[in-house]
């Protein structure tokens, strides 16, 4: 089982058009992102999946291999579909890692994590980050009850059962006054994925499903679909540029240097 990183980059963005070559302290976005996935021990590959030949140069420089992929692509998924799906050189065994393209500070120890979730695992279709929640802390009760932020319940063996944007699960009894292990049942997504390459195709060949489109989460087509999704915890937040607002955000914790992390 071999493992290969493609890092979906479109200039297009509605919020913000020509993020991936915006600068955060004198260094491109995507090449922070590059940076940070290189310092994977297990993926044994990067490619950068682009529309535009501005962000392909910067990939080319950086030593990164290019995908060119159709601009009208729906989602980053479907772009690192594209990018793969006639690349001889990975196998349907193999694992293909999302690498958000506006993450800067990821370390290549959250993708090993993500990686080794498949070891010894042939049944497993993927992977994803989850921050637990614990009810007994206001901040995270807050966190519940946001419609903007994905949350994730698990079963036993850390898989995921479902996601949704509403307070999950429906408890008659106030979330603070939850006591024990029901404080910290359900997780908080962060969206870092990665797929069995022959999942992958499946998932990109079947159409959106009807809780996909009812909650707005591409996630819940796997679930449609049979696929079992490990939840790799972590302890940290996602920390995107979504904006050009969030550049200032960003260029302050690359000097505390906080990176999103496993354990």
């Amino acid at each position: 089982m071999a493992s290969v990183a493609v890092i979906p980059a479109r200039w297009g963005s509605t919020r913000f058009p020509g993020k991936p070559l915006v600068r955060l302290q004198g260094r491109e976005l995507l090449a922070r992102v590059i940076d940070g996935a290189r310092t994977s021990k297990r993926v044994a590959r990067l490619i950068v999946a682009t529309d535009d030949d501005r962000i392909a140069e910067l990939a080319r420089r950086e030593g990164v291999a290019v995908a060119m992929t159709p601009s009208e692509l729906a989602t980053g998924t479907d772009r690192i579909w594209a990018a793969i799906q006639s690349d001889a050189s990975v196998r349907d065994e193999d694992i293909v890692v999302n690498v958000q393209g506006d993450e800067p500070l990821i370390l290549g120890e959250t993708l090993d994590a993500l990686v080794g979730a498949f070891d010894h695992r042939a049944e497993l279709s993927m992977a994803t980050l989850g921050r637990r929640l614990d009810l007994g802390l206001e901040a995270d009760r807050a966190a519940l009850s946001l419609t903007t932020t994905a949350k994730i319940l698990v079963n036993v063996k850390g898989e995921a059962i479902y996601f949704s944007r509403y307070p999950i699960p429906f408890s008659r009894k106030p979330a603070e006054s939850a006591q024990g292990e029901d404080r910290r049942a359900v997780y908080k997504h962060v969206g870092i994925y990665a797929y069995r390459r022959r999942f992958l195709r499946e998932f990109c060949a079947a159409p959106p499903c009807f809780m996909e489109q009812f909650e707005g989460l591409e996630q819940l087509r796997a679930l449609w679909l049979g696929a079992r999704i490990q939840v790799v915890e972590t302890t940290q937040e996602s920390w995107g540029v979504d904006t050009p607002q969030d550049v200032e955000k960003i260029e302050a914790l690359l000097n505390a240097r906080s990176p999103i992390g496993t354990r």
